[in-house]
């Protein structure tokens, strides 16, 4: 059998390198346009900032290492230019020679990965404006820093690429301004958690420009839309990605939704005998089943490796993904995984919201506060997606979140979680832990939430609430929400006939732990319709727009 897979970085050489373990007479070939294979993109920014100290550190496998361990050959600088299906040939270009050939197989594999997105920006093919999609990128963008040595740059989009280019350029020494066409920042984050972050950025003094549309680069910097000039000497484009199907359209291979590479859960194609992997493919959300387009290291490789399996006689089923995502900022940590709000209000779910503000680990051990939103399905109580701001640990709990979204438990399962508590890593009762309780609380012992945005539009309706303010004097008078009347948790027993039972009323405190009890008092005191403000006055506070 002939195996020949088109592209050598994540998905391909995962799927190459399976299907040698499954099949040792195979002649398996891998051509990549590339000079540079199986790579790790994901590091590349930090090759700018200084953190990597070489870029052969992100590139340490070269076409002899594929020969003398799997028995693959891979050919470098060449491009595939057509699959004609019936004859199940490839037209095949040697971009150093210029010399073009045939090549025939027995079973393909299409990991054509992705693009940039290049958006329609006047002088974007100037030499001080980059793009950071692959390692020979990095180059060009360190050379320039090297030999130009500049002060300012402007990073366009705020995605993963975009946020980690600002954070290494800035330990570079250099002033980074962002620059974000939305109306908010990352697109992995819901719009609050996202004005959560912002907050965050601007006591970096990060400048940061949003619903703005860059049309024109020049040599002094970036113009807007309106006009505006921001200036840099350097310009980096993050704005996405998209897939490189030129090759799958022409063939006659059908596309997904999403425009990428449709397969099935085996990554087989409409062709029995063209399998695809990798950032070129559709893939679909493990929740709701639905096709999406996530284009992540880890899913390449997963994807890659079923590609190699079910190509040489396997049968392993590809589930979906949950869209997870982790990159650090600085020291703040910022996670996501499954459904946004947005996404799950999106496709009709009925839901439950919860903002969780609660140290790391014990204050006394240098504990921080980590945000943790959580979003539940109020039909099924199993939870739809999770994000998490926060510094240490970040990554532990989402990864525990993402098992819990995965083999679907419900939230009042989720304080029953053995977790491992000691002082350095975790609270006794941990973040996770909390999350689930006021899941649990709110869907099924009536400790009803109401988000800040929701209380906005209700308010705005000219809803009536009563809104109680359960801190200190002091707390109060340095800020409240407005309308909120002080009543403290201490005096509110004393104060009851103040209030109205048969209007609904709203508590909140600093975090959620007082205003949850000044809940419990009014519950038991007959008021029917109580609601605690989801992650209290710190989230509001620390929400609200400028």
């Amino acid at each position: 059998m002939k195996i020949i897979v088109i592209g050598a970085v994540a998905g391909g050489t995962s799927a190459a390198a399976k299907a040698r373990r499954n099949n040792d007479s195979a002649e398996i070939i891998i051509y990549e346009k590339d000079q540079d294979i199986s790579y790790s993109g994901c590091g590349l920014p930090y090759y700018l900032g200084g953190k990597v100290g070489s870029i052969q550190e992100l590139t340490p496998r070269s076409p002899d290492f594929f020969k003398s361990k799997y028995n693959i050959d891979i050919h470098i600088r060449h491009e595939v230019l057509k699959i004609d299906i019936p004859t199940k040939t490839l037209v095949i270009k040697n971009l150093d020679s210029g010399a073009v050939f045939n090549d025939t197989y027995d079973k393909l594999i299409l990991s054509t990965g992705a693009q940039a997105f290049v958006p329609p920006i006047k002088g974007i093919e100037l030499e001080n404006v980059f793009f950071l999609r692959n390692v020979q990128n990095a180059l060009k963008i360190k050379a320039f820093m090297d030999n130009h040595h500049p002060k300012t740059a402007v990073v366009v989009g705020t995605g993963f690429i975009g946020f980690e280019v600002m954070e290494n350029l800035e330990a570079c020494g250099i002033k980074v301004t962002l620059v974000e066409r939305a109306g908010k920042l990352t697109p992995n984050l819901d719009e609050d958690m996202s004005l959560y972050l912002e907050k965050r950025l601007s006591k970096r003094k990060i400048p940061i420009f949003k619903n703005a549309n860059v049309v024109e680069a020049t040599s002094q910097g970036v113009i807007l839309e309106n006009g505006t000039l921001i200036p840099s000497e350097m310009i980096i484009v993050a704005t996405g990605v998209k897939p490189n199907v030129t090759l799958a359209r022409e063939a006659g291979l059908l596309l997904g939704v999403t425009g990428a590479i449709r397969v099935d859960e085996r990554m087989m194609t409409i062709d029995t005998d063209i399998y695809a992997c990798g950032d070129c493919i559709e893939t679909w959300s493990a929740v709701t089943k639905r096709p999406h387009y996530r284009p992540l290291g880890s899913t390449a490789n997963k994807t890659g490796r079923i590609c190699g399996d079910n190509i040489t006689g396997g049968n392993v089923v590809y589930p979906g993904n949950l869209s997870t995502g982790i990159f650090k900022l600085f020291d703040i940590s910022i996670g996501s995984t499954g459904l946004s709000e947005a996404e799950a209000r999106s496709q009709g779910y009925d839901i439950e919201i919860c903002h969780n503000i609660k140290p790391d680990k014990p204050g006394y051990y240098g504990g921080q506060e980590m945000l943790i939103k959580a979003i539940a399905d109020r039909s099924t109580q199993k939870l739809l997606g999770v994000q998490i701001i926060g510094y240490d640990g970040v990554d532990k709990r989402l990864d525990v979140f993402v098992t819990l979204i995965t083999y679907g438990a419900t939230v009042d399962e989720i304080f029953n979680l053995d977790l491992g508590y000691a002082p350095p890593f975790s609270t006794t009762k941990d973040p996770v832990h909390y999350t689930g309780m006021i899941l649990d609380n709110a869907l099924n012992k009536d400790r009803k939430l109401m988000t800040a945005a929701d209380l906005k539009k209700k308010l705005n309706n000219k809803e009536v609430y009563q809104i109680i303010d359960t801190r200190v004097t002091a707390q109060y008078r340095d800020g409240h929400l407005p309308e909120a009347q002080n009543i403290t948790h201490e005096d509110l027993r004393d104060k009851l006939d103040q209030l109205d039972p048969t209007l609904p009323v709203i508590t909140y405190c600093n975090k959620g732990v007082t205003g949850n009890a000044t809940q419990n008092i009014l519950l038991n005191h007959d008021f029917k319709n109580v609601y605690n403000l989801s992650g209290d006055f710190r989230f509001y506070d620390a929400t609200k727009e400028d």
